[in-house]
C-alpha cells in the first residue's frame, strides 16, 4: 500500500480541492492499476503550502532564494521514502489554462518520482521520468 500523509497549512487549498487526504488517498489506490507500484509498501508526507513557505524551504534546503512549485527530499527509512511540498499559488497558476486537479496531479507525481530517486538532469533522464509521469497520470485519472 502507498500512503500520504498530507499536511495542509495554507487554506485555500481546501477551497481547490474539498478533502486533499482523500482525495489524494483515492489517486494512489488507482496506482495498483500499474504493475510496478502493485506490491509497493511506501509512504511519504506531503506538504500542501504556498510561495513564502516554498520559497524559505528552497532557500534553506538548496541554498536558492525563489519560489518553486514542488520539492522533494528522499529518505530511505523502510518504507518511508521521503517528503514533498507543493506551492498553491504555482498550481493555481498552471491550471488557469488548464485545471486544478490536473496540474496538482502532474506536480505531486513529479515528486513522488524524485523520491523514488528519477531525476531530469540528462535529457535521456528527462524523457525517461516524463513518460513515467505520463504512465501514472494517464492511470488514476481513469
Amino acid at each position: 500500500m502507498i500512503k500520504a500523509n498530507v499536511i495542509i497549512d495554507f487554506a485555500k487549498w481546501k477551497k481547490k480541492i474539498k478533502d486533499p487526504k482523500k482525495y489524494l488517498k483515492n489517486k494512489l489506490t488507482s496506482l495498483k492499476k500499474i504493475s510496478y507500484f502493485k506490491n509497493k509498501n511506501q509512504e511519504f508526507s506531503i506538504l500542501l503550502t504556498n510561495n513564502l513557505k516554498m520559497k524559505k524551504l528552497n532557500n534553506k534546503f538548496r541554498k536558492k532564494n525563489k519560489v518553486t512549485d514542488v520539492l522533494s527530499f528522499p529518505l530511505k527509512n523502510n518504507s518511508y521514502i521521503g517528503d514533498i511540498a507543493i506551492s498553491f499559488e504555482f498550481i493555481n497558476k498552471k491550471s488557469l489554462s488548464s485545471n486544478f486537479n490536473y496540474e496538482f496531479d502532474k506536480t505531486w507525481i513529479h515528486g513522488y518520482l524524485h523520491l523514488l530517486g528519477y531525476n531530469h538532469k540528462k535529457n535521456k533522464d528527462y524523457k525517461k521520468m516524463s513518460n513515467k509521469e505520463k504512465i501514472i497520470l494517464k492511470n488514476i485519472n481513469r
